[in-house]
């Protein structure tokens, strides 16, 4: 089985590192526009060859696209195109609803698993990709009636395989979920790292006070602009009523702390408290 990888960064680099200890006669290839990360991704064992995108989809039996979003929208059609007769084209991508749409839109849409495995880091390209990654994690597919039978239990197989749990949704589902939960997460940590900078112009009293409280709030104002950015835009509709309610609660608490209502401050984060108890049950399951 050949399976190519498109876009050799965390995602597409940690799923090939796990995989590979599976099974280890599976060969890989890299496609990336960065000769960097091709070279960065064969000395890792990532991949076994890098080769221009149609030569490698043309070998393949499982495409893994796994770049921006708006890449993923610009390079689907043309993978769907060029792809083997019963080969398996499936992305990684933060959105769904275009990608999905462009995906209908394509005759050999059977051919097309839309996945999204719900795990990464701050860190990006293929130095940042490890094995581990991906296992205990969820995946969540979408339009999975819309995927020919043996090119959804290849994805379900192999991400099993990698100790992922699976989840169905619809790609509406998916978005307006992922609003709250991710990219709703990214944008405070965005926002909180601008405001300490603009605020703090001594970088190293920022580096020497900053608690684990901090580093680990503003942790994801580290990951990379050019992956979210096409995110944000792509599910716009539904990161904007996220952070409508966001900016809603923020200016309570604000009012809140103006007013010297202690009483009200606690009742707020006892109320913010249940989170615990939600996130233990998610993580006991």
């Amino acid at each position: 089985m050949t399976v190519s990888i498109i876009g050799i960064g965390l995602l597409g680099g940690s799923f090939a590192l796990a995989i590979r200890e599976k099974y280890p006669k599976m060969r890989f290839i890299g496609v990336d526009s960065s000769p960097v990360n091709g070279q960065l991704a064969l000395a890792k064992g990532i991949v076994d060859e890098v080769m221009p995108l149609a030569v490698a989809v043309s070998q393949s039996t499982l495409v893994v696209l796994a770049t921006p979003v708006n890449i993923i929208m610009e390079l689907l059609p043309m993978v769907l195109n060029q792809l083997p007769a019963g080969a398996t084209v499936v992305d990684l991508g933060s959105t769904k609803g275009l990608i999905c749409a462009v995906a209908d839109t394509h005759p050999r849409r059977n051919q097309f698993v839309a996945a999204h495995p719900m795990a990464g880091t701050e860190n990006s390209g293929p130095g940042a990709a490890f094995r581990e990654l991906l296992s205990g994690k969820n995946l969540i597919i979408c339009d999975r009636e819309k995927s020919h039978a043996d090119s959804l239990t290849l994805t379900e197989s192999l991400f099993r395989d990698v100790g992922m749990k699976l989840f169905y949704m619809s790609p509406q589902e998916h978005d307006l979920h992922l609003a709250y939960v991710s990219h709703l997460s990214h944008i405070s940590a965005f926002a909180l790292g601008l405001t300490v900078l603009e605020k703090e112009k001594d970088e190293q009293a920022i580096f020497d006070m900053a608690s684990t409280g901090f580093s680990s709030t503003v942790r994801l104002a580290k990951s990379s602009p050019q992956m979210w950015a096409p995110i944000f835009d792509q599910n716009r509709e539904n990161v904007s009523d996220a952070l409508a309610a966001y900016i809603e609660f923020l200016q309570q608490f604000k009012q809140v702390i103006d007013d010297q209502n202690v009483a009200t401050s606690l009742d707020f984060m006892q109320r913010a408290n249940v989170i615990r108890r939600v996130l233990d049950g998610i993580e006991k399951r």
